[in-house]
This record gives structure tokens, C-alpha cells and sequence, in this order.
């Protein structure tokens, strides 16, 4: 039964390198470490340390003498799992597992792991299942066989027992080409879906921010949809979306809650997820959801633009800064704050849980969606040819083919000129 299960007792690890120019300090990225590592349900973190080296030693990462020290640690602390928060070579891995006798987890399969746990569409689940075996084929080391007694884990290919290296690979390779055909289904089945939404005459809003940011709170605000709601890294994995009338006489829109991003996202998860953030891709708008009471808020907005550039977002796209958890400031930040956005565009601070500031935000909104164009697919009856004449007036048609019943059309518009439209 699920509360018999006996968590398993993990360490982190931040190996801080000398030659790191990382804009956060090494024990704020410790604590997002160890955030991540909570995550997981079956973890338990009883011990973290920041490790610092001039340089990473290529057989066993660290020098004889923090080794020693941490079996000691680990020793007394009944550990099983050490989490690594970087890269770990295959070999660095192996040799510290026999030097420590536990298992390990680097960053990358750490992510892993947690978005096995989370994934719950089939999309999802099959991202994350190539994504696994992508990494796993680069090492064949069990990475997680720590909790395959637990959940399944992601161990697909054999058991720990099992070392054939060059079954293994082919195995692997097998079960790739299998998952991307599946996965080639279900991207399509998700394409015809939004091609049918493009038809529905509602722009799109993305909420992007980095993970924990609180956007899957302000999504649940302003649609009372029910998603998971948690103080974790990565609560929402697969993307969620809802319609929603603007306040004031503005459009109707579709919102899209997608998946945190976080510093050093492993290659395989943003190759994986490309399909699940296409919906980012398409939007009319983007809201970059930030914690503005987290510490290193500005390098994870940094972070965030980064990964936008990589996913190809384009500068085009409108985007509004929403500068969240100003609840959690004390009075004097909070005024300071507010004083400061008032004098920045697009930017503007919120509380998702107290609603502070939700107003302005949806005025803003609306604004950038009336001067935004979105395309929409039209059939007019020769009767409506009042409603055709308009819309050549405006200047708005972008292709028309006469019909037995009337006319396709092909308008692209603003959010103004659709409601305009829609009264005639």
C-alpha cells in the first residue's frame, strides 16, 4: 500500500567548480537541489553539502579526501541514493557508487525521474520514456534501479542484474524506434487538435515562467480549472488548457499552463518536450510568470529567455512580464516594487493567491490581444454579402474561394476587429 512505502534515504550534492560563472550562489542552487529532490515522493533528503573544487577529477569527480569525508557522512546517515546537482560521467558514476556503496543520480537523471513521476498524458508519458532512454543508452548503468521496487522507476531494459552492454544498446534502440512511431501518432492527433483550435476564433495565451513561479496558480485563478496546485519544482508537467472571457467586454481566450523550465534542463528532456511546448510556439501571447520574492529571480528570468531562444520562440510574440508572490514581500519591498513597475512597460506585479493586481494585468491583456492579429477561417452565404464587404474594407482577407454556398474565407485580425465583426 501506498503509506507502507519506506522512502529512500538520499544526499545531495552541489559540486561548485572553481571556474563556475554562474550568476547564483552555490547555496542557492543547493537549495533548489534539494527542492528538486523533494519532488520525488519517495526521497527523503536527510543531508546536502556544497562541495567546492578547483577542478573536477575525471575518474571520481572529487579528490581522495572529500571522498573519504562523504562515505563517512553517508556512512552515519544510513544513505542509499546520492543525488549529484550536475553532470556525472558514467565512469565518475560507477566508481563512486563502489567507492560509497549507494546508488547515484546526476542532475539530469534526477529531472528524469521526476518527470516520470509526473507525466500523466500519453504525450507525456512518452516524452519522458524516450527522454529516459536517450540518457540511459549513453551510460547502461542503472541509473534507477534504487526505486524500481518502489513505482517501476524507468528501468525498461532488464533488471540490475542484467550486463550485456551490447543487448542492452540494441534493446534500447528497439524500443526508441517503437516509442518515436507511437509518439509520431500522438504529435499528429495533438497537431489536428490545434489546427481546430485555430479555426475556433480565440487567441492564445501561454503562461512559460520558471518552475515553481506560481503558474499554475494564476492559471487556476483566472480559469477555476483544478490543476495540481504544489510548493514543488515541476507540480505541472503535461499542458493544461482552459477558455476564458476577459473582463470587460474583452475577447474570449484559450490559456495554456506549460511546464516550468530550470536552469541546466537536461538536452534530452528539451528535445523530448518540443511537442509539448509547441503550444508556447503558437501562442498570440506570451505571460512570463516570475517569483519575484525567490532570491535569484532575475537569473532564473535569464534562464527562462534562454530556453524560450532555444525553443525558437520568436521576438515577435508579445510578452508581458507578471512579477508574482508579491504577498510574500514585506511592506516596504512591496511598495518599492510596485512603485518601480509602474514605471516599466509590460511588467506587472501580482499576487496569484491574494489576486492583487489580477485586474490591471487582464486590462493588459486585452490591449495587447486587440493589436495582435490571429488568423480565422470563415464560410459567408451569398445572403451575408454585407459581412464580406466589411471585411474586404478592413483589409483583413487573406485568401477567398468562391463556393456552390458561398464563400471560404482566410481573415487574419485583431481580437477588435472579430468582436466588431461578430456584431455586425
Amino acid at each position: 500500500m501506498e503509506h507502507d512505502r519506506v522512502a529512500t534515504r538520499a544526499w545531495v550534492l552541489h559540486p561548485e567548480l572553481k571556474s563556475d560563472q554562474d550568476r547564483r550562489t552555490a547555496e542557492h542552487k543547493l537549495e533548489e537541489a534539494v527542492s528538486l529532490a523533494a519532488a520525488l515522493p519517495d526521497l527523503e533528503v536527510v543531508g546536502a553539502d556544497v562541495v567546492r573544487l578547483q577542478r573536477a577529477h575525471p575518474g571520481m569527480l572529487f579528490g581522495k579526501g572529500k571522498i573519504a569525508e562523504l562515505k563517512q557522512k553517508m556512512h552515519d546517515a544510513d544513505v542509499e541514493l546520492v543525488l549529484v546537482d550536475g553532470p556525472v560521467t558514467p565512469v565518475q558514476q560507477r566508481n563512486l557508487e563502489k567507492e560509497w556503496k549507494v546508488k547515484l543520480l546526476d542532475r539530469t537523471g534526477l529531472i528524469l525521474e521526476i518527470f516520470s513521476d509526473r507525466a500523466r498524458t500519453n504525450e507525456g508519458v512518452l516524452q519522458v520514456e524516450m527522454a529516459a532512454l536517450s540518457y540511459q543508452r549513453t551510460r547502461l548503468v542503472r541509473a534507477w534501479t534504487h526505486l524500481e521496487r518502489q513505482r517501476g522507476g524507468l528501468g525498461f531494459v532488464g533488471g540490475p542484474g542484467e550486463t550485456q552492454i551490447e543487448a542492452d544498446r540494441r534493446a534500447i534502440d528497439e524500443q526508441l524506434v517503437r516509442l518515436k512511431r507511437q509518439l509520431d501518432k500522438v504529435v499528429k492527433t495533438r497537431t489536428l487538435h490545434r489546427a481546430a483550435r485555430a479555426k475556433v476564433p480565440y487567441p492564445v495565451v501561454a503562461l512559460v515562467g520558471y518552475t515553481n513561479a506560481g503558474k499554475s496558480t494564476l492559471f487556476n485563478r483566472l480559469t477555476g480549472a483544478d490543476v495540481l496546485v504544489k510548493d514543488m519544482l515541476f507540480a505541472t508537467l503535461d499542458p493544461t488548457m482552459r477558455s476564458v472571457k476577459l473582463p470587460n467586454n474583452g475577447p474570449d481566450i484559450i490559456m495554456s499552463d506549460t511546464v516550468g523550465f530550470i536552469s541546466d534542463l537536461p538536452t534530452e528532456l528539451v528535445a523530448a518536450f518540443r511537442a509539448t511546448l509547441e503550444e508556447v510556439l503558437g501562442a498570440h501571447l506570451i505571460l512570463h510568470v516570475r517569483d519575484i520574492s525567490h532570491p535569484d529571480t532575475a537569473a532564473q528570468a535569464r534562464d527562462v529567455h534562454e530556453i524560450l531562444a532555444t525553443l525558437g520562440v520568436q521576438d515577435s510574440t508579445p510578452m508581458i512580464e507578471v512579477w508574482n508572490k508579491i504577498d510574500r514581500l514585506d511592506p516596504t519591498e512591496h511598495d518599492a516594487l510596485l512603485a518601480s513597475v509602474t514605471r516599466q512597460d509590460d511588467t506587472f506585479a501580482i499576487s496569484a493567491i491574494t489576486g492583487e493586481g489580477l485586474d490591471t494585468l487582464l486590462e493588459a491583456v486585452t490591449t495587447k490581444l486587440e493589436a495582435t492579429k490571429h488568423p480565422t477561417d470563415l464560410r459567408l452565404s451569398f445572403a451575408e454579402g454585407r459581412k464580406r464587404a466589411w471585411l474586404h474594407e478592413q483589409g483583413v482577407v487573406e485568401s477567398e474561394v468562391q463556393t456552390e454556398e458561398g464563400f471560404d474565407l482566410t481573415v487574419l485580425w485583431t481580437a477588435r476587429q472579430e468582436k466588431r465583426y461578430r456584431d455586425l
